[in-house]
């Protein structure tokens, strides 16, 4: 069987999808996969069959702090080349994985009457009972439900992709449809990719999904001098070690953020890793030898266990690998599902803090937390605890199980649009 995958954004974005890809090589599938440019070093390692976009522009995008409008702006300027780019390769594929930011994804698949595959990395489908990941809400007044949010969201998606996308579906000779929010996942196979202990599902969900866990990739190469060099700075003596990156994003805070985390490591006597991330979070501290700055990629998986506490901006990938490490995490959310897991995972009882902005948060603030993840034991044993859990998900063998299962279905019963 051969199988077309599209991702883009940031590395928890496309890291899974790599990871996935790899695996349903090693199984016997032909697959091609379609990334950011930023990923071709990271594809070509793993000796995979890809195709580079030419329109996402999520470096540029994240720089700029987006809000919900500009990110949906960014999705709908690709949606006519998606089409023209991908509907050769859906007709010649047996499927179509894409993640659920790509929202030309289904009306291609129907169009090219192949199954599509539609994937999330938090709970993005309409519910009664889950807000939507994507709105920073922390603690909704009590006027306010579920439901109420997701029609508002929807009412948004309409108003910016109904018209662009019926008028492409004309083009392409298929009927008008009405509501994108309710459309994409009526008329897709819906696998989540991340963790159910962590992230929510909702049992009564009207669509076809299933939930086994996140999608971890653990198979991209790294520097083992770089990381044998940080293994060496955490282990040189026993003072507790805090991690500290931006990932992928930034923020005009990020300098001072960065500045009142090293003083109250000097303060506290503890050792500090900076992890520079797309946008060199870090690069004005002072070098010291209490201060690692991480400037090249190492794999989560054996970098974080390392640390007492960390300190991010709360992605989907990076939360569950904080997660997975069993250590004590800080978020500091900057826009959309970071807020989503900056509240699960003070809630799970793993972050101290209250999931407030990146902008509204003071250096006491910092003091007050990190100081709790390393001497409050409680938080290391809830860790642990929600670790442990994580661990027996194995999201990538589920996700592998679910496509053949997809695929058996296709085979037997072709392909049903659900119209």
């Amino acid at each position: 069987m051969k199988i077309f995958l599209v991702t883009r954004g940031s590395q928890g974005d496309a890291y899974p999808y790599l990871g996935l890809a790899d695996t349903l090589v090693k199984a016997g599938y032909e697959i091609l996969i379609s990334i950011p440019k930023e990923f071709e070093k990271q594809a070509k390692s793993l000796g995979l069959n890809f195709i580079l976009q030419t329109g996402d522009d999520i470096t540029s995008l994240v720089e700029g702090a987006p809000n919900i409008k500009e990110l949906l702006d960014w999705t709908l300027r690709v949606i006519e080349q998606q089409f023209n780019e991908y509907i050769p390769y859906v007709k010649e594929y047996d499927m179509f994985i894409a993640s659920n930011t790509e929202f030309a994804a289904p009306h291609i698949a129907e169009y090219c009457g192949k199954p599509v595959i539609r994937t999330g990395y938090a709970p993005l489908l309409p519910s009664s009972k889950i807000f939507p990941a994507v709105f920073p809400i922390v603690n909704p007044p009590w006027f306010l439900r579920p439901r109420m949010m997701w029609n508002l969201l929807n009412t948004g998606l309409d108003m910016m992709m109904v018209k662009p996308i019926n008028k492409l579906r004309l083009q392409y000779g298929m009927k008008p449809f009405k509501s994108q929010g309710e459309y994409a996942p009526e008329h897709s196979d819906n696998f989540l990719m991340y963790s159910t202990v962590l992230a929510e599902v909702d049992p009564k969900w009207k669509y076809r999904w299933h939930a086994r866990g996140y999608c971890f990739n653990d198979i991209l190469p790294y520097d083992t001098n770089a990381f044998e060099r940080l293994r060496q700075f955490v282990q040189k003596d026993s003072r507790p070690t805090v991690f500290f990156s931006l990932g992928s994003c930034t923020h005009k805070s990020r300098d001072k953020v960065a500045l009142w985390i090293s003083d109250i490591c000097v303060k506290h006597n503890y050792k500090l890793v900076v992890g520079a991330g797309w946008f060199k979070t870090g690069s004005l501290l002072q070098e010291t030898d209490s201060l690692f700055t991480l400037d090249t990629y190492l794999p989560h998986k054996i970098v974080m266990p390392l640390f007492d506490a960390l300190v991010h901006h709360g992605g989907s990938g990076t939360s569950h690998s904080s997660a997975r490490s069993g250590r004590p995490q800080l978020i500091l959310p900057i826009l959309v599902d970071q807020f989503y897991f900056a509240t699960r995972t003070q809630k799970l009882g793993v972050n101290p803090g209250s999931p407030k902005h990146i902008a509204k948060l003071t250096a006491g603030f910092f003091e007050k937390q990190i100081t709790a993840m390393i001497e409050n034991p409680v938080y290391r044993k809830n860790a642990e605890a929600l670790a442990e859990k994580i661990n027996a998900e194995e999201g990538l063998a589920g996700m592998y199980n679910y496509i053949e299962s997809v695929a058996a279905d296709y085979q037997k019963h072709g392909y049903s649009s659900n119209l």
